[in-house]
């Protein structure tokens, strides 16, 4: 099943904000059930954002990846503002590592999706 192209827009840019918001809350506001191993979860966010983003614009790639590298940068240096939270460059390759992954895993399936259009299987 295809979901519109509108649909992965709006979970892409709702993912945006939620993470924007997340990472600006001080740490004792942030859910317990959300706290783990800190470099896990910028990898985990970012493949998210990265493969939500690459769904919502897949003729943008270059773009999509490239702003995902900013925002996290962006979000790291907004951490530093705040007093309460500390930006930190390993957790922004965190978020880069996140981006390469969610962009080799969406690569992939697209190459599989072509392999299987090529050979005449088609999704029912």
């Amino acid at each position: 099943m295809k979901l519109p192209r509108t649909l992965w827009i709006v979970a892409f840019w709702a993912l945006v904000v939620l993470t924007t918001v997340m990472s600006l809350l001080p740490n004792e506001q942030v859910p317990s059930s959300l706290v783990f191993w800190d470099k896990a979860q910028h990898t985990l966010g970012f493949v998210a954002l990265a493969v939500l983003g690459l769904l919502a614009y897949p003729l943008a790639v270059p773009k999509v990846l490239i702003g995902l590298l900013l925002f996290g940068a962006g979000i790291e240096c907004a951490q530093a503002l705040t007093g309460w939270r500390q930006g930190d460059v390993l957790d922004w390759m965190a978020d880069a590592v996140g981006i390469a992954l969610g962009a080799g895993g969406w690569g992939l399936a697209a190459r599989i999706r072509q392999q299987l259009f090529s050979a005449g299987i088609s999704r029912t």
